[in-house]
């Protein structure tokens, strides 16, 4: 008795190749989606946080338009903006403000200066987070420029300013939760800064701060 041949498995139909190539397709983007989603996760956290005031963060996307950059004729409602810097305890820098504090009317720009000093023997790159409080006036609070979430590097034994400009959005006078608000501190703390994974400047320490990073040089 002659052996029966083995029977060759039947080739897919077209819909069924279709189908297959559309699971490799999704299932290739998923893995480019949520790869994209880890690379942009720090930056567009910041992004929010600038954009809403989100967690005390002050806004650094308002829009500067004339009208906006002037006092209320109408109100001499002043706030005291102080100042208030910190240095991680594993960066030998010091952190200074320049000035205690300044007056200013909603509408009107400031401009403050911070001091930064390398005391080690080597080049560091720092990197500064921020907040306003208290944390409902950050809406309100809008950085036109500043330094925080870029590169500094100093040199050893080198000092730098670093200015900051801003103003108080004039909507803030409009919103009855502001109207005891007199006084806001911006506070600012450095961190050795680090690069995550995909290239991005992260902070050592704190909430934002990636496992994995490597130091930034």
């Amino acid at each position: 008795m002659r052996p029966t041949p083995p029977r060759s498995s039947p080739r897919p139909s077209a819909s069924q190749r279709q189908h297959n190539r559309s699971l490799l397709f999704y299932g290739a983007a998923t893995v480019v989606l949520a790869g994209a989603a880890t690379y942009l996760a720090v930056p567009l956290y910041r992004a929010f946080c600038s954009a809403t005031g989100y967690a005390g963060t002050p806004r650094t996307d308002a829009r500067f338009d004339a009208e906006r950059l002037s006092p209320d004729p109408k109100s001499d409602k002043r706030v005291r903006v102080r100042f208030n810097a910190d240095a991680s305890d594993s960066l030998p820098w010091s952190f200074t403000p320049q000035q205690k504090e300044v007056s200013v009317l909603p509408g009107e720009t400031a401009l403050a200066f911070y001091t930064a000093t390398n005391n080690s023997d080597d080049p560091i790159v720092g990197i500064a987070t921020y907040n306003v409080t208290p944390n409902n006036i950050a809406p309100y609070f809008a950085k036109v420029e500043c330094f925080c979430f870029e590169e500094q590097r100093i040199h050893a034994h080198e000092e730098v300013d670093l200015p900051i400009f801003f103003f108080i959005d004039r909507d803030f006078l409009d919103d009855p939760l502001m109207k005891d608000v007199r006084e806001v501190t911006l506070s600012y703390t450095f961190f050795r800064a680090r690069r995550d994974g995909y290239g991005n400047l992260v902070p050592a320490e704190g909430p934002l701060a990636v496992a994995g990073s490597v130091a930034a040089v």
